[in-house]
């Protein structure tokens, strides 16, 4: 068998382990293997194949690794499902005090009711979604 292959089953093989652990370090390690195998390919040296290996998997550890954990792990910041529709606005399509109401959020009719409990906001009124409770927006009239 090759060095070259020994190197690519040895990345394909840390690539797949990566699966399981989810820390970006076996990746990092499979990707500087793919480097050792093209320097295997290249020289032929052992020697050259394992410092290639080393520095391209210490650089990518060090250098992309960081980057990586920063991008997937902590998320993009951008608000998702009902999270997004906090701060929106909404009209009013049905009466809404403190118990009911309706209002078209986002395209859709949502069943609502108003922040304060003996606010009434008439149809046709722009709300902003102050949050949502289950299926529920609460609303806030705009000034």
């Amino acid at each position: 068998m090759t060095p070259a292959l020994v190197w690519l089953i040895v990345a394909i093989a840390l690539m797949a382990a990566e699966v399981l652990s989810g820390d970006f370090f076996l990746l990092m390690l499979g990707f500087g293997a793919l480097v050792g195998a093209g320097a295997a390919l290249i020289t032929g040296n052992v020697v050259v194949d394992a410092v290639v290996f080393a520095v391209a998997s210490s650089a990518l550890i060090f250098l992309a690794r960081p980057a990586l954990k920063r991008r997937f792990l902590s998320g993009t910041g951008h608000r998702t499902n009902t999270e997004a529709l906090i701060g929106a606005r909404a009209v009013v399509v049905s009466v809404v005090d403190g118990q009911s109401g309706r209002v078209k959020l986002a395209g859709d009719v949502w069943s609502a009711r108003a922040i304060a409990d003996g606010q009434r906001i008439e149809p046709g009124t722009t709300v902003t979604v102050v949050e949502i409770a289950g299926a529920t927006a609460v609303v806030a009239p705009e000034p």
